[in-house]
């Protein structure tokens, strides 16, 4: 909060007589802005976490929200509170700590504006939002408000949970359905190497897809994809791909394979099942101790060549680098609009760059994140300073330290780019070169990976993917080219990141055809579709 500046001597009485003339005319200067958030009076126990308030122009809606695709449209700030007590009340200053988004409280133009206020108890509002488990105020309308003009705002009392979305529930629910033995089964290994990375148990967990007609007398071993999802995903949100998996293989769209949904979020947000300083090692257990679980376990085709991965988004990178890093131990990858396999493109940005930084272009213009109609719709520095508000943790910005970063002194990962200038760290940016730039990684090894990777790296992408992450991919595409690795690069006009799987009226169409490329690597010349059509029935 910024200091007064102390009164200057008044010598005269004329200028004193003045100086009050003065200010008596000029307008009132705004105050800090301050807000009341009152405890539930029905706890039976202190809560904490991190405090949120939502403040946007405009008046009546139920909730007020964040909006990732419009970050300059909700003003939100923060402040960390601990065992707040029944009926209890805490002030909060938004811009204290000088990091509220989009811009400080007291800069915002009066006006008509409601507030809402939330308590992220479990930190997890960077990766899921809100959820049950958090506790939210009414919204409170402030009609006419003038930001730190005084006058008494409304206390904010945190009253009850956020309402559920009654669709995604039934959706859910619905999925649910269909776990059984047989059909969709729910797997949970503790990981030795990550419960002794951690000094805690950690598992690994997913759900295994099993083909129709598939029983543990069948003789017969099924080809296996390891899938993963995106960021925001999580174990309970990707069933419903998985039975959606099982119903296009009860259809004859997809031939008859077994799909392990792999849950790959992480309070961090994605451990992309990398093995890594801070969240452990993840690829290690995966291709060690939970593959090799399972596949004792079911049916499984247990050879290299009946082995494949697919994951999009993060999912994809993930997939990408497992492939990478265990290339004799899986047949192929399919990787859809993955994060930057190359950081001379990181969503268009070159991190090696000198002075590089990501807020930034070299002329002064910002460096956009997101764009939709070929219009760019924000920037990285908007994004990095909403994220930051809602904490400083389980965000997309911080989820790349936890997985590609070194650690810092006090344990915490290194940030590769400065919050508040955007300035990359060219230390940082060093170790997720040697580490983590694909890219690079392949081909300094290309030697030793060239027998088990050619022609396995597939990759699929938009030419108008929202996070421009087809810069990265032609970027590591002409790398592997150049190498003789034979890539198989598909850029799919127009699409873009969330609507990429869409083949004319099926949103999800793209896993019919990546399913039957796996299969044939699998099963050359099997005649998978009447296979399975007669399995179905």
């Amino acid at each position: 909060m910024p200091k007064l500046r102390p009164a200057a001597p008044l010598y005269l009485a004329t200028t004193f007589l003045s100086t009050v003339a003065a200010f008596a005319q000029a307008p009132a200067q705004p105050g800090p802005v301050h807000f009341t958030v009152q405890a539930p009076s029905n706890i039976t126990a202190p809560i904490s976490g991190r405090l949120l308030i939502f403040l946007k122009a405009g008046s009546g809606d139920k909730a007020v929200d964040s909006d990732q695709m419009s970050p300059d449209s909700t003003w939100i700030g923060a402040r960390e509170i601990q065992s707040l007590k029944a009926d209890a009340s805490v002030e909060i200053d938004p811009d204290a700590d000088g990091i509220a988004s989009p811009s400080p409280f007291a800069s915002i133009p009066p006006g008509d504006y409601e507030v809402q206020a939330v308590l992220d108890v479990d930190h997890s509002y960077n990766y899921l939002g809100r959820g049950p488990q958090d506790w939210v105020s009414p919204v409170v309308a402030l009609p006419h408000w003038t930001p730190g003009s005084g006058g008494s705002a409304p206390i904010l009392q945190l009253t009850g949970h956020p309402e559920e979305n009654a669709q995604r529930t039934a959706a859910l629910a619905k999925a649910r359905t269909q776990v059984a033995p047989g059909v969709v089964q729910l797997e949970e290994i503790q990981s030795a190497l990550l419960t002794k990375f951690w000094g805690r148990p950690v598992s690994i967990r997913a759900w295994v897809v099993l083909p129709p007609g598939y029983t543990e007398q069948t003789k017969e071993r099924y080809p296996t994809v390891y899938w993963t999802h995106g960021f925001g995903g999580n174990l309970e949100l990707i069933l419903g791909v998985g039975v959606s998996l099982r119903d296009r293989m009860k259809d004859g769209k997809v031939p008859p394979m077994i799909w392990v949904m792999l849950d790959e979020s992480c309070p961090q947000g994605t451990h992309e099942f990398a093995d890594s300083v801070n969240n452990g090692p993840w690829g290690a257990a995966l291709t060690t101790e939970f593959i090799p679980s399972l596949e004792r376990k079911y049916r499984m085709d247990a050879r290299t060549t009946g082995r494949f991965l697919n994951g999009h988004s993060s999912g994809g990178w993930a997939t990408l680098q497992l492939q990478v890093s265990y290339p004799n131990i899986f047949g192929g990858t399919w990787s859809t609009s993955p994060d930057p396999s190359d950081f001379h493109a990181f969503s268009g940005i070159d991190l090696y760059a000198a002075n590089a930084n990501v807020y930034r272009k070299p002329d002064g213009s910002p460096w956009p994140i997101m764009r939709m109609d070929g219009k760019v719709v924000v920037t990285l520095e908007q994004y990095a300073r909403m994220e930051q508000v809602l904490g400083p943790y389980g965000g997309q910005m911080a989820s790349f330290d936890w997985v590609f970063s070194p650690k810092s002194d006090s344990g915490a990962p290194r940030q590769m780019f400065n919050r508040v200038t955007g300035d990359v760290d060219p230390g940082v940016v060093a170790y997720w070169h040697d580490h983590y730039d694909l890219a690079h990684i392949v081909e300094a090894n290309w030697p030793r990976l060239k027998p088990d990777l050619t022609g396995r790296i597939h990759l699929i992408v938009g030419t108008a993917d929202t996070f421009y992450l087809d810069s990265a991919a032609h970027k590591f595409e002409e790398v592997l080219t150049r190498l003789g690795a034979d890539p198989h690069f598909t850029y799919i006009p127009g699409r873009t990141h969330f609507d990429l799987y869409g083949v004319g009226q099926d949103p999800r169409g793209l896993f019919d055809q990546i399913s039957a490329e796996m299969y044939a690597v699998a099963r050359p010349n099997a005649h998978w579709q009447a296979h399975a059509v007669a399995a179905a029935h």
